[in-house]
């Protein structure tokens, strides 16, 4: 008989310094199905991947692969038995093309000579066979991040790979680009392509898998049919215990005004035209006020003017009635403002600093963690980085002295959450804070975002999750190319309604 599994990983261990990442995990990928690995941050999913993927070496097992075992020393390797990746962080070259990252490795070439003509004839046959539309010609660091990860899977494509591994596709993308992935990730399966698909997604993991196996801690939990199955039975799995999917809060009783934008105008960097025209609102003590809108409508730049990482063209921001137009950052930080990055890589941490080190970047200054000589109390930033690890859940196989480099994307998100949110701040501005984590990590953070707002502090939220809007605000403002089309209120409009101001279908007046 043939044997049905195009991968086995059979009793895979892998340690690092302080942890068994991946503890004895079998994992039994089918021939043509689309097959689910879900488990919380720092769960093991990652690692296993990159074990299959030859970026590891595992200190115990055997991967088979259509019933032979295999050696997967590196990912060349991998590639020649067909096996391709999307990593969560994209391993693309920021400064090549487009056509240049995906022929990178597997140039074709005639006596020495690139040949690029019949390279960008494939590529383009690939793209439309599978709708995935890129501009070969684009350079990476000026397109979306959608646009890099439709390079990335026409990449595996490129190299006719048959397994195709997808690492938490969709904790970049906008609503839209997820069912175009999904859409995608169908097609690839219903052409015989066998796919391992990491997330946590549940609502995902329902839509598109055939099978789901389940890591916790390391460990393998099991394997079910999703056809068999309910997203409350796998959250269970995942965490150990019932996870609340709906945000209790009280209804807000705005107060002072902390944060008042007054005709704001940022410059874009990508063209000639403004990211942000002329937008004024305000946000209160006592309320959560979310900016929604489809990525790229000038979201990122309200906040990077707000912030103070890009300077405004026009306009005026106060915080607590003080002018904080041109004010430098630490000052902003100082008076009470924190920020949850959009980008954690490049805003929100220092990756090769120490867990503990990134846990004080904004407060490093303050007595309690440097003496009158000037010399850190590494104790203190010691015992509490400690607090914050147990507190906000941070997993990291060293503790504080962990490099954040080498921790899991969700870890970084919460380790991030944590210095932010314990700055006890006046106002939290938090762009998409539940980015990459899974449903135990989101249902805390949400209650920690209530938390502040009960507490009468203000809170002003980016998200381009639809739930997340419609449950954590009290308020929604809706951006579509640069200005704010209209302001509803969450209890009396509908996500279909919401939907049609996202795409610019319908207007209405936003008050100030």
């Amino acid at each position: 008989m043939e044997n049905q599994y195009a991968i086995e990983m059979l009793n895979i261990t892998k340690r690092f310094p302080g942890i068994i990442a991946n503890d004895n995990i079998t994992l039994q990928l089918k021939k043509g199905e689309i097959h689910a690995l879900l488990g919380e941050n720092g769960a093991g999913k990652s690692t296993l991947m990159s074990v299959l993927f030859g970026l590891y070496q595992p200190e115990e097992g055997v991967i088979k692969k259509d019933g032979q075992v295999v050696q997967v020393r590196d990912p060349n390797d991998a590639n020649r038995l067909g096996i391709g990746m999307v990593h969560q962080h994209f391993k693309l070259v920021e400064c090549f093309s487009v056509l240049d990252n995906i022929i990178l490795g597997v140039e074709p070439n005639t006596a020495g000579f690139l040949q690029k003509a019949e390279a960008r004839e494939k590529v383009m046959k690939l793209s439309e066979q599978y709708g995935l539309h890129v501009d070969p010609d684009a350079i990476i660091e000026d397109i979306t991040v959608g646009m890099q990860q439709r390079t990335e899977i026409l990449k595996m494509l490129y190299r006719e790979n048959e397994i195709l591994i997808f690492d938490e596709p969709t904790a970049v993308l906008t609503p839209q680009e997820i069912e175009e992935l999904m859409q995608i990730m169908k097609n690839l399966a219903a052409e015989g392509k066998s796919i391992l698909f990491i997330s946590h997604k549940l609502n995902e993991i329902m839509e598109v898998a055939d099978r789901c196996s389940v890591l916790r801690k390391g460990k393998y939990i099991g394997t079910v049919d999703v056809c068999n199955t309910t997203k409350e039975e796998l959250s269970r799995m995942m965490v150990g215990r019932d996870v609340e999917f709906v945000v209790h809060k009280d209804p807000a009783k705005p107060t002072d005004v902390v944060l008042d934008v007054n005709k704001m105008t940022v410059a874009s960097k990508m063209h000639h035209n403004n990211a942000v025209k002329d937008v004024s609102f305000k946000v209160r003590r006592g309320e959560i006020v979310c900016i929604a809108g489809i990525d790229g409508n000038g979201q990122t730049e309200l906040v990077y003017g707000i912030t103070g990482l890009e300077p405004i063209k026009s306009g005026k921001v106060e915080m607590l009635g003080v002018d904080i137009t041109k004010a430098p950052i630490r000052k902003r930080s100082v008076m009470g403002m924190s920020h949850i990055p959009e980008d954690r890589h490049k805003h929100g941490l220092v990756l090769d600093y120490s867990l503990e080190n990134n846990l004080v970047l904004q407060r490093y200054f303050e007595p309690e963690f440097t003496n009158a000589a000037g010399f850190l109390r590494k104790k203190n930033i010691r015992s509490y980085a400690e607090r914050l690890i147990e507190k906000f859940d941070v997993r990291s196989g060293q503790g504080p002295i962990t490099m954040a480099r080498s921790m899991s994307g969700g870890n970084q998100q919460k380790a991030i959450v944590a210095r932010e949110i314990d700055k006890d701040p006046e106002l939290l501005i938090a762009v998409q804070p539940t980015r990459g984590l899974d449903v135990g990590a989101i249902e805390y953070i949400h209650k920690q975002i209530v938390a502040h707002r009960d507490e009468g502090k203000a809170v002003l939220l980016v998200s381009l999750e639809l739930e997340e809007v419609m449950s954590l605000s009290d308020r929604i403002l809706v951006m579509y190319e640069g200005e704010l089309v209209g302001e509803l209120d969450p209890k009396k409009t509908t996500v279909e309604e919401l939907g049609l101001y996202m795409a610019g279908a319908k207007r209405s007046e936003v008050s100030y």
